[in-house]
């Protein structure tokens, strides 16, 4: 009878165990499972050749091979070896993987070498003290075991340790969240580096454009100085106004005016990319031409889905919706029973001369089940936080990849409407150039005037500079380009 009633006891004590187990398992709410974004197009808009035929893969970018300027890349380098947000960048990974160790820390059991000591005066009246008086006169124990009642000393020296059970996987989705945002921390650098490198050659393309802006200058004052010396040469023979040679000055001096302010622009951009380089002062080595290799990647087979996800602004988004995804499964986890085991093992004495007496050894296990009962508001709340931040995670990855997408397929076709234009800016420049031979040959022979020579100087300095400035925007163009197909993979 005693053994039937010792296993109704056991039975009924798992069954309280399961009915808890039970309970908090149907009152745990459900994650959010958004973690894929819409499904991307196959191909781009863009009016690209046709690539059919094509069967290599994508190649990842290399700034080396991308930009094919030797001089630019040397700068490329040294931002990346010299700048400060660069590397400071750096740093912060190295503290975001040491949070990655620290969470990968808390699956194991903790242990901890303790040593205590303590020296308690019981009064008369109090339970212990009665008790150590009244067991010193006891006949079963030795002179050993006699207590000290003036002051009771409590020696220990031991281990303790102590392990949560990771049975739902609170800890184990705080670890793959730290994983995850260490890998997100990853291609945030890649995608600071990525900044960083497209700074760089945005002020670099700038100064190579102001210098072949204030080499249009030049060429275009010593066309207007002959200008000048023809129409002061008429004036000395009556066949010119004063008019007309103040004109020509005016507009002299108006170019100069320009031109000094050109290269206050160049002295300006130079300083600015001196401190992405993280320098003091100096001069910008630079080439004299735009350079640039791009098109090459425009000839290739490009495939959406692999492109957007690999841009490192995109990866990063998707990292961190993964983290939250994990952050949530653990805020879900809080919501069960928490299982700790436990225990102590050491000396453990009320006296110095018995402490390290075979008898003083003494060891405990720990068992415990804790399960929330009046905190679950606090729980809910703290899961529908988390479940929430997952929500604006999704929707902050899903804005990242549409915004890769149209960004990319916007400017391949900028880039191919960029040749069209240089061309005809190009064609522009040769017939302004033909006018201004004509309209000095018109007013020498007396069927132009002044003005008309003016207006054609003017129109073709103001197209070559504006053929530099469409340069630089498909510079700029080439630039954003390699930051769109996710910048330097390696």
């Amino acid at each position: 009878m005693k053994d039937i009633f010792k296993r109704y006891k056991k039975f009924k004590g798992a069954a309280v165990l399961v009915g808890i187990l039970l309970l908090t398992a149907c009152s745990a709410p459900k994650i959010s499972d958004k973690l894929a974004a819409a499904k991307l197009p196959e191909n781009f808009d863009a009016k690209r050749k046709d690539t059919s035929n094509v069967s290599a893969p994508f190649i990842p970018l290399k700034t080396e091979t991308y930009f094919k300027d030797p001089k630019l890349e040397q700068l490329l380098k040294k931002a990346v070896a010299q700048n400060p947000d660069f590397l400071i960048m750096q740093e912060r990974i190295l503290i975001a993987n040491s949070h990655l160790k620290v969470a990968k820390l808390a699956l194991l059991p903790s242990l901890d070498l303790q040593a205590d000591i303590s020296g308690t005066r019981y009064g008369k009246y109090t339970m212990d003290g009665v008790g150590n008086y009244d067991t010193n006169f006891s006949q079963n124990i030795t002179d050993k075991q006699r207590i000290n009642t003036d002051v009771t000393p409590n020696l220990f020296l031991g281990a303790k340790v102590s392990w949560e059970a990771d049975i739902w996987g609170k800890l184990s989705n705080r670890k793959k969240a730290a994983r995850q945002r260490y890998f997100a921390s990853q291609q945030g650098m890649r995608l600071l580096q990525t900044k960083l490198l497209t700074d760089v050659a945005d002020l670099y393309f700038k100064l190579i454009a102001l210098d072949k802006q204030a080499a249009i200058y030049e060429n275009n004052l010593k066309t207007q100085e002959k200008a000048l010396d023809i129409v002061s040469a008429q004036r000395s023979v009556g066949k010119a106004t004063e008019l007309a040679v103040q004109q020509f000055n005016a507009q002299n001096n108006n170019i100069y005016a320009q031109a000094t302010e050109l290269h206050l622009s160049i002295d300006q951009t130079e300083k600015a990319l001196l401190t992405l380089l993280g320098e003091y002062g100096g001069k910008i080595d630079r080439s004299t031409d735009f350079l640039s290799g791009h098109l090459e990647v425009l000839n290739q087979k490009i495939s959406v889905d692999s492109i957007v996800h690999k841009r490192p602004d995109v990866a990063e988004a998707y990292f961190e919706l993964l983290a939250s995804n994990a952050d949530a499964k653990s805020a879900r986890a809080a919501f069960f029973p928490t299982v700790n085991l436990g225990g102590y093992a050491g000396f453990n004495s009320f006296s110095f001369n018995t402490f390290f007496d075979a008898g003083s050894f003494a060891w405990q296990l720990l068992g415990g089940l804790t399960a929330p009962v009046f905190n679950k508001g606090q729980i809910k709340q703290e899961f529908y936080v988390s479940n929430r931040r997952q929500e604006i995670s999704f929707l902050q990855y899903q804005n990242a990849v549409t915004t890769a997408f149209n960004e990319l397929s916007a400017l391949l076709h900028r880039n191919e409407a960029f040749e069209d234009v240089l061309e005809y800016k190009m064609k522009e420049i040769d017939h302004l150039e033909i006018a201004v031979n004509v309209s000095n040959d018109l007013y020498l022979s007396g069927y132009a005037n002044y003005l008309e020579i003016i207006n054609a100087q003017k129109n073709k300095l103001q197209a070559e500079l504006d053929f530099v400035d469409i340069q630089l925007r498909n510079a700029n163009s080439q630039i954003l380009l390699y930051k769109a197909l996710g910048g330097g993979i390696n």
